[in-house]
């Protein structure tokens, strides 16, 4: 069984965000980037059902620009044994992501795309749904637990006030969430080892999608500074204060 997933290049999550002086977004200029901490995820979780047998290749594949490449190394170097690059300049707005990520997936024919529930950039939490879709094949979100028996694979996912357990025939579409696992250590051998593992690059413009943006950026602001609390002497003086300062009654 073929594992594809797909990985996206984002802002480390432990750089403090800075919006750009003429508001027209966030700055990425000599800023660390990373691969996207749901996508690294996935990634450790395909690389496990294969060492479990239940697969036996796992395919990364990121939408992005030249750069992207050191992401698709990282996924290698967690144990991916190969990438497809598709090189494209700009943001990719989610529903292009599936087109693309469709056509991939017409060419290399997995049997499961396991991709992360978001990407903490733009927090779309949609990429995975529309490329369900556009496929015609089963989808769970949110994926806790993943375990393939034959021809089916079982997600348990977390809802209100529970769990609940998918049974999905394959192939199909899975997005993961924070506790499906801990993504493991890049060794050094392993990094180096990436090196040298086979890595295609190919223009978007190959796939025939097009990408050009549906929505526009208006405007990037930093929220407002959180206000001190206050404290009360007694209901009577937090009730004036509800009422006549914050005028929420």
């Amino acid at each position: 069984m073929k594992i594809l997933v797909p990985v996206k290049r984002v802002i480390d999550y432990n750089v403090r965000i800075r919006v750009k002086p003429d508001h027209s977004g966030v700055e990425t200029a000599n800023v660390k980037m990373s691969m996207n901490p749901f996508d690294e995820i996935a990634v450790e979780e395909a690389v496990r059902l294969k060492e479990k047998g239940k697969a036996t290749e796992v395919v990364a594949v990121s939408i992005g620009p030249a750069q992207a490449q050191d992401t698709l190394r990282t996924a290698m170097a967690i144990g991916a044994d190969r990438a497809l690059q598709i090189l494209a300049d700009g943001d990719i707005e989610p529903l292009a992501v599936a087109k693309i990520l469709k056509a991939v997936a017409g060419r290399e024919a997995p049997q499961m795309v396991i991709l992360g529930k978001q990407a903490i950039d733009d927090d779309s939490a949609q990429t995975g749904q529309m490329l369900a879709a556009l496929l015609g094949w089963p989808q769970a979100t949110f994926a806790s637990t993943v375990e393939i028996t034959e021809d089916r694979v079982l997600v348990t996912r977390e809802v209100d006030g529970g769990h609940q357990t998918l049974e999905l025939t394959l192939p199909a579409v899975v997005t993961t969430d924070l506790r499906l696992n801990e993504p493991r250590y890049a060794s050094l051998p392993n990094i180096m080892k990436a090196k040298k593992k086979p890595l295609e690059s190919l223009p978007v413009a190959e796939f025939g999608v097009d990408t050009s943006p549906r929505l526009t950026l208006v405007k990037v602001e930093e929220p407002s500074v959180r206000q001190a609390g206050k404290r009360v002497q007694s209901v009577a003086e937090l009730v004036d204060k509800l009422r006549n300062e914050a005028k929420v009654i």
